[in-house]
């Protein structure tokens, strides 16, 4: 925790830290819906005609299976460093969703019109509300750096992070394809689907299925969740973060439409954080109940026993990981420059030659009148404004792109 004079404490640490979770009913609804009809039909099967027929796994000796099999080191590295990049970008995102803690499916952003806000505070009406005003507090325990007013540094570790996170990614899928490891996350056959259900049908009415070892390969319905982590979550991920890109979105408008434009690609992306999220906690969850030690040595190790030394240094990567996320709060505060030029040596190559080279389309620029420009009463904008409503000249030139290219 970091020890603020009573100016900065006012920025980043205000005597309201409120946190609360506004869900739009109807949205609500439709995500419970959609949570409990297969639990439902899962134990409506049950009941009918009972837990429907696993084939139980048959005994596999090392020295005749011939499949792909084990987890080579490329493999375990991956894992490794794809969990540091993640938990990082899961923390940097967080800061940055709590400087605007509203997501939308319109990008209006009218106040009211969002399906999810961070916030107790609903937008006044009486008076001009820009985001910074509607920024809060988030622990710097679960976020990077936290607080509040840290949208910049947490960009900054976002943006590093997405780049560790990418190659990581390619070099996995690369080697994957260049291996027999492919079979073991893709699914190869329609018959996959019944048979993930009948294990789902297992899992959901509390019964556990005939269990494989994952050294030797995984019951289907795991195959699919890898096969969407791997190839659904993360280039959805990558693809809508692209979408959130001023450059891009400036240049290509029909890029963010893919998506319903900008703040609907804003909450993909956030949607897509929670489908890892719960990727994650499950995953963790049945490797503690299939076998936990001996889980923590395929993945650490790379061998199939009992032996403890993986499950101590799996511990030991788990305790690196947590030490990044303190290292990473010291330097957000302490050394912010260094986080600055180190963004800039490893970022700024690319953008040089990708987005700083896209150039904005201004023809609709002649036909706005300066009126235009003034927000009503409650009208939520990233502007600069005096007490009585009037747009700083200093503000004016970015309103104007934004409501060139939101139009």
């Amino acid at each position: 925790m970091i020890s603020f004079d009573a100016a900065h404490a006012a920025v980043h640490y205000p005597p309201d830290r409120r946190f609360r979770i506004w869900i739009r009913p109807s949205f609500l609804i439709a995500a419970i819906v959609l949570v409990l009809l297969p639990v439902l039909a899962a134990w409506i099967e049950v009941f009918l005609f009972g837990l429907p027929h696993i084939p139980p796994v048959p005994q596999i000796y090392p020295d005749n299976f011939t499949g792909p099999h084990g987890f080579p080191l490329w493999v375990r590295y991956c894992h490794f460093f794809n969990f540091v990049f993640l938990m990082m970008l899961i923390r940097s995102g967080l800061s940055i969703l709590v400087d605007h803690p509203r997501l939308y499916f319109n990008d209006d952003c009218t106040p009211g019109s969002e399906w999810i806000r961070l916030t107790p505070i609903q937008v006044p009406t009486d008076r001009i509300w820009t985001a910074k005003d509607d920024a809060r507090y988030i622990s710097p325990i679960v976020a990077t750096p936290g607080y509040r007013h840290t949208v910049g540094v947490a960009r900054s570790w976002h943006f590093l992070d997405v780049y560790g996170f990418i190659l990581t990614g390619i070099f996995f899928v690369i080697l994957l394809f260049d291996t027999e490891q492919w079979r073991r996350l893709v699914p190869q056959s329609t018959v996959v689907v019944l048979q993930a259900w009948s294990t789902w049908v297992h899992y959901a009415t509390f019964h556990m299925p005939p269990e494989f070892d994952g050294y030797y390969g995984y019951n289907l319905l795991q195959q699919i969740a890898y096969f969407f982590a791997v190839f659904v979550f993360g280039p959805l991920a990558i693809l809508t973060g692209i979408a959130m890109s001023p450059a891009v979105v400036n240049r290509f408008p029909w890029y963010a439409k893919l998506f319903g434009g900008r703040q609907s690609a804003r909450s993909i992306h956030f949607l897509t954080m929670l489908s890892f999220f719960a990727f994650i906690v499950v995953h963790v969850t049945l490797v503690a109940m299939t076998g936990f030690a001996r889980n923590m040595n395929h993945i650490v190790m790379g061998t199939d026993d009992q032996n403890g030394l993986g499950m101590i240094l799996g511990f030991a990567g788990i305790g690196v990981v947590v030490l990044s996320w303190v290292a990473a709060h010291y330097v957000s505060w302490f050394y912010p420059r260094f986080l600055q030029h180190a963004q800039k040596f490893i970022t700024y190559p690319l953008l040089l030659t990708t987005l700083n080279r896209l150039v904005p389309i201004l023809d609709k620029a002649a036909h706005l009148e300066p009126e235009f420009l003034k927000p009503s009463p409650g009208q939520l904008l990233p502007i600069l404004a005096d007490g009585h409503g009037a747009v700083r000249p200093e503000a004016r030139r970015n309103v104007l792109l934004k409501l060139i290219f939101d139009a």
